[in-house]
């Protein structure tokens, strides 16, 4: 009686494991990786929903008219010119750096020579914004 009992348990546990196994199968989700092209849009709006940036609302990016541009345009050239009279006053016409201490209104440049090269110090007295250049040997 023993053995039937033995036997009927072990035949009932490995007939019942069978019945409750089934096959598992990976389905992705994203299209990018074999999913279903219908998720594409579920996603799209998932990440924007997640998107915690905005974009800046830049005056420079709108579209300007031909006077804006070209009052743009002849401000630039202007400012160029007169930051090359002013570069030739300081420096000369053939534009050598030398060594020393130069102001053009609120910046400062401070040239010397190290042993790694010619460094330029530049200085926003405005605000205390600090540059440095160092041009090699």
């Amino acid at each position: 009686m023993k053995k039937i009992l033995i036997c009927f348990c072990v035949i009932s546990f490995f007939g019942t494991t069978k019945l409750f196994s089934q096959q598992l199968v990976y389905t992705p989700i994203s299209p990018f990786f074999g999913g279903d092209t219908f998720n594409y849009q579920f996603i799209l709006q998932s990440a924007q929903a997640q998107n915690s940036f905005t974009a800046d609302n830049d005056d420079r990016f709108s579209q300007q008219s031909d006077l804006e541009r070209f009052t743009e345009n002849l401000n630039n050239q202007l400012l160029s010119q007169i930051s090359r009279t002013l570069f030739t006053q300081q420096f000369g016409a053939n534009g050598e750096l030398r060594p020393g201490t130069f102001t053009f209104g609120t910046l400062s440049l401070e040239i010397f020579e190290t042993a790694e090269g010619l460094v330029i110090d530049i200085l926003d007295t405005s605000n205390g914004d600090q540059t440095q250049i160092i041009i090699p040997n």
